[in-house]
C-alpha cells in the first residue's frame, strides 16, 4: 500500500492510500463523518484490492488529511478534494466512486461540479445525498439524533458519552466485532470536535443532480440504519434514473462491517454489470 497526497482547490492537503491491481478499474472509497480511510476494515480492503485499483481517501479534516479552520460548508471544496485525488492518480475515465454515509454527499458535491466524464458508476452505502433541514436525502436516524450536539463537544467526557451512544450502530450485533467497534470509535474521537461540528453546519440539496444523473448507481442501505434513515437511500433510488438497490434486512449503518463478504460480492457484481 502506498500513502500519497493531493492538494485540493483551496490548498488543503488530502491524503489517500493506493493499493491493489494497478491495471484494474479505479475504485475510490470515501468514508463517512468522523471516520477515516481505514474504516473499511482489512478484509474488505484486501478483497477489493484483488480486483481493483483501490484509492481510499481521508476526507478533509479526517485521518491524515489537513484540517483547515474553515471551508467545510463549501461544496466546491469537497468537489475539489475528489477532483484533486483523481487528477493526482491520472484517472480520467471509468472510475467508480463509493461513498459511505457523508461520503455519499461528497460524491454528489463532486458530480455536481465536475460531471460524470471520469466516472462510470457510483455506490451509495448508508449514504446521504443532501444535507439541511427538510432534505429527504439527508434524513438521519435515532442514533445520530441522540449523539448531537454532544458528539461535537470539546469536553472529552461529553463527547465520549455522545459517540458511545451510537452503540452498535456502525457494526451491527457486537459478537466478534469488538476490535472493529473500538477502531471506529477511535477514528471518531480522533476527528477534531470542530470538524465534527463543521460538517453539519452546511445546507445543500442534490435532488436535481440525482434526477439528471447519467451513470448507474447502486444504493446499498440497511433497513435498520439508525444513523442515516433508510428513507434517504430510497429517496436517492427513486430519483436516480439508472439506480439499483440492495436493502439489507435488519442491517444497521455499517453493512461492510456486518457482512464483509456479502458487501464485496455486491460491489463486484455491480461493477461487473457496467461492462
Amino acid at each position: 500500500m502506498s500513502i500519497r497526497e493531493a492538494v485540493s482547490v483551496d490548498g488543503t492537503s488530502i491524503v489517500y492510500r493506493v493499493t491493489g491491481n494497478s491495471a484494474g478499474t479505479p475504485l475510490v472509497l470515501l468514508h463517512g463523518w468522523a471516520q477515516s480511510s481505514q474504516c473499511w476494515g482489512e478484509q474488505v480492503l484486501a478483497d477489493l484490492a484483488a480486483d481493483y485499483r483501490l484509492i481510499a481517501v481521508d476526507l478533509r479534516g479526517h485521518g491524515y488529511s489537513d484540517a483547515p479552520e474553515s471551508g467545510y460548508d463549501d461544496s466546491a471544496n469537497w468537489a475539489g478534494d475528489v477532483a484533486a485525488v483523481l487528477a493526482a492518480e491520472g484517472v480520467t475515465e471509468n472510475a467508480i466512486l463509493l461513498g459511505w454515509s457523508y461520503g455519499g454527499l461528497v460524491i454528489c458535491d463532486y458530480l455536481a461540479a465536475h460531471g460524470t466524464g471520469a466516472v462510470a458508476g457510483a455506490v451509495l452505502v448508508g449514504a446521504i445525498t443532501s444535507i439541511g433541514r427538510g432534505e429527504k436525502g439527508g434524513k438521519v436516524g435515532s442514533a445520530m439524533r441522540s449523539a448531537v450536539p454532544g458528539a461535537m463537544s470539546e469536553d472529552p467526557r461529553e463527547a465520549i458519552r455522545a459517540l458511545g451512544a451510537f452503540g452498535n450502530a456502525l457494526t451491527g450485533p457486537p459478537e466478534g466485532k469488538g476490535a472493529a467497534s473500538q477502531a471506529l470509535f477511535g477514528y471518531s474521537l480522533s476527528t477534531r470536535p470542530r470538524v465534527r461540528a463543521a460538517l453539519f453546519n452546511r445546507a445543500v440539496g442534490h435532488d436535481e443532480l440525482l434526477r439528471n444523473l447519467d451513470i448507474p448507481v447502486l444504493v446499498l442501505h440497511g433497513t435498520e440504519d439508525s444513523v442515516v434513515d433508510v428513507s434517504a437511500g430510497k429517496h436517492a433510488e427513486e430519483l436516480i434514473p439508472k439506480s439499483q438497490a440492495s436493502y439489507w434486512e435488519g442491517c444497521n449503518h455499517g453493512p461492510f462491517v456486518e457482512d464483509p463478504t456479502r458487501f464485496v460480492s455486491e460491489v463486484r457484481t455491480f461493477i461487473s454489470s457496467l461492462g
